[in-house]
């Protein structure tokens, strides 16, 4: 667990399974976040505010089950309007979706304790509501969630992170193209014989083409950093989220239909 850079705000990152669990099954959130409220406890507890966020965390599940894996909604009045957003991964199916969308909902409620602001990142959906209007705008604050797979026996990590860096673009340009529908790049490319990177780029669907452009370059910039060529590389905002790995990872996998991903060569990290 991390401490947050700000004193009103907090961020945890959560642990992760040690292997992923078969498709189809609810898996513990990738991070998330939940902001103090600002409020008394009175207004925090008080039926109107908890009414409001009721509303908007059950019509995003309900209206994103329905629309693809993705869903906008806002509740209340005066101080108590709270607006929402939920997004699956463009990949997932709508079973998968809407079961990563249900476990979310529920985790935010009972994590966060009707928080003004809280977000959940799970490998298939995202969640999010606040007690203001975010909805289309860029948002690569340093409270993301950050993983990254250890590298083992990297021999040219230079070489490894052009490969990288060129599977990401491709992946951009993908996203950027159909930002505000499917808004997702998925792309292969070959690094040496037998070994590939698979690359997956994603904007939530509120944002226009350049401001899904700004955060996905956002986001891909700090791979030289953060990840120093590890064999694999997630980190995800509250708008965007990019990954990479060495296996294939995203849908359809080219594989027996399950991700066989070792979690304990996997560190998170904070950026700040």
């Amino acid at each position: 667990m991390a401490l947050s850079r700000r004193t009103r705000h907090c961020l945890v990152l959560l642990l992760v399974s040690l292997a992923l669990p078969p498709l189809g099954m609810a898996t513990d959130p990738i991070g998330g976040y939940c902001s103090e409220s600002g409020t008394s406890d009175a207004e925090i507890n008080g039926k109107t505010r908890r009414r409001s966020i009721n509303s908007v965390v059950s019509d995003l599940v309900a209206k994103a089950a329905s629309n693809g894996g993705f869903a906008t909604s806002s509740a209340g009045k005066g101080n108590n309007v709270f607006y929402g957003l939920a997004q699956c991964r463009g990949d997932v199916s709508a079973s998968d979706c809407k079961a990563c969308l249900v476990e979310a909902a529920n985790y935010t409620l009972s994590f966060c304790h009707y928080a003004s602001d809280s977000r959940m990142w799970y490998d298939y959906c995202f969640m999010r509501y606040k007690n203001a209007n975010f909805i289309g705008q860029v948002d690569t604050r340093v409270d993301a969630s950050v993983r990254i797979r250890k590298e083992e026996n990297m021999d040219n990590p230079k070489t490894f992170q052009k490969v990288v860096a060129k599977t990401m673009d491709k992946a951009i340009a993908q996203a950027v193209a159909t930002a505000g529908s499917a808004a997702l790049g998925r792309v292969k490319e070959k690094y040496m014989t037998f070994v590939n990177i698979y690359g997956l780029s994603q904007c939530t669907r509120d944002l226009a083409p350049l401001a899904c452009a700004q955060c996905l370059s956002t986001a891909v910039s700090d791979f030289g950093d953060i990840c120093n060529a590890a064999e694999g590389c997630q980190i995800e905002y509250s708008t965007c989220w990019v990954r990479y790995e060495i296996y294939p990872f995203y849908f359809p996998l080219k594989t027996d239909g399950r991700a066989t991903t070792d979690m304990t060569k996997y560190t998170k990290v904070v950026v700040h």
